[in-house]
């Protein structure tokens, strides 16, 4: 393995190391920065892995990785969605009621 196939793939390691962070601290904005140049990532290590300099095993291992990882994103990311639909349907109906109880006791002061 040489050094530049070992750095490229020290570099996707670390970055899987951020993405997986981010998604832990529910880091929307920092989670897709840092995913905004994984493919950049990759290719090098993908390139050295066609030349022979890095076990097809090892780079295996980094895309069963990202692939869990994008479901847990995409899991994470569909909860979310639902819990702020939840939380907008909730805003609707608490607007809804104090329109009701602001017409209720409109109707009682006249």
């Amino acid at each position: 393995m040489t050094q530049d196939a070992q750095e490229a793939l020290a570099r996707l390691d670390e970055r899987i190391g951020q993405l997986q962070q981010a998604l832990e601290d529910r880091d929307w904005t920092r989670l897709g920065d840092l995913n905004n140049d994984v493919r950049d990532l990759i290719d090098p290590v993908m390139v050295a892995m066609e030349q022979r300099q890095l076990s097809p095993t090892e780079v295996q291992k980094r895309l069963r990785t990202l692939e869990q990882f994008v479901e847990q994103a995409d899991t994470q990311a569909r909860k979310v969605r639902d819990e702020a639909k939840e939380a907008l349907e909730q805003v609707g109906q608490n607007r809804k009621a104090a329109s009701a109880y602001a017409n209720v006791s409109d109707r009682n002061r006249s």
